[in-house]
């Protein structure tokens, strides 16, 4: 009997062992973090564990800061506000242009309103398919929760656009009142458009156009978010009133900001660009010329501006 018992005592440690790897595999139910380490958080999975990663440097960006996009930043105020207040308001899309201004603008918006109970969960879009996990986790909670996804665009199949696609609308669980999804991208529909698309159009008698359903199911995405807020290429004047702020932001004065226009307008054509990012780069390399250049240390003024356009 204890012969035969030792076999057994050994299979039992290693299925025990086998359960305890198999348990570290496996992905770990959402945990609360502490939700007064910060402002903003970042959704992580690592190893099969995911958790709300606080940030603990919030860019400091601010609404003034950002200059020539004054509809939109009305807009998207505007609707902040009422979900900050706890009245109706529409999951948001902001599309357009690189570089101008479109994660700017959703940040200056969480250090406006964060004093008032707004908080930002910013997601990737590879881990979209959590979302039902992350608003579940947060709905009981009394802060306003913008949960971001910077960057957003999909390829065929990515699993992450049905999840996101059920809970903008059409999933039997409904999306808490406290969650708002905002998202920015450079394409207006999210998904990969071809000509051969245009094939499936239909024409009838009377002249009315039918889209084919390649066009509908990519077109019924981005309708799904309440507000659309288009970003457009700057023109040469608003890109030197950009520059002119973010200098202003790093301490230059009125001469020496109309004495480095030729400047600023060069490092545009050196990039073909003239977006808000641009004219912040530039700022921000003129701002540390000119402090090496006096000797004095400009990591400090820099330092208050990192984070824009990220």
């Amino acid at each position: 009997m204890p012969a035969s018992s030792d076999p057994l005592n050994t299979l039992l440690a290693r299925a025990e062992s086998l359960l305890e790897r198999l348990e570290a595999v496996l992905t770990q139910r959402l945990a609360a973090p502490d939700w007064t380490a910060s402002t903003a958080y970042r959704y992580r999975k690592r190893a099969g564990s995911c958790h709300l990663e606080p940030v603990r440097h919030v860019a400091p960006i601010r609404l003034v800061d950002l200059q020539e996009v004054e509809p939109q930043k009305e807009r998207l105020m505007r609707n902040t506000e009422q979900f900050v207040a706890g009245q109706p308001a529409n999951n948001v899309l902001l599309t357009g242009a690189r570089g101008t201004g479109k994660s700017s603008l959703v940040k200056a918006c969480l250090n406006e309103f964060a004093p008032r109970g707004l908080r930002l969960i910013e997601v990737d879009k590879s881990d979209l398919i959590d979302l039902p996990d992350i608003v579940d986790l947060v709905a009981a909670r009394p802060e306003r929760f913008i949960v971001f996804c910077d960057d957003l665009s999909f390829e065929e199949g990515e699993p992450g656009y049905k999840a996101l696609k059920s809970i903008l609308d059409g999933s039997v669980a409904q999306s808490s009142d406290n969650v708002l999804i905002v998202a920015t991208s450079n394409r207006r529909h999210l998904l990969p458009e071809y000509m051969k698309e245009n094939l499936s159009y239909r024409h009838t008698a009377d002249g009315e156009v039918h889209p084919g359903e390649v066009i509908e199911e990519k077109i019924s995405l981005s309708e799904r978010f309440g507000l659309w807020i288009s970003f457009y290429p700057f023109s040469q004047d608003e890109y030197l009133a950009i520059a002119a702020q973010w200098q202003r932001s790093f301490g230059a004065g009125e001469a020496e900001i109309a004495a480095t226009r030729p400047q600023a307008l060069v490092w545009a054509l050196e990039r073909g660009s003239r977006s808000g990012r641009v004219a912040w780069q530039f700022a921000r390399d003129h701002a540390g010329r000119a402090a090496t250049a006096s000797g004095e240390n400009g990591q400090a003024v820099g330092a208050t501006r990192s984070g824009a356009f990220d």
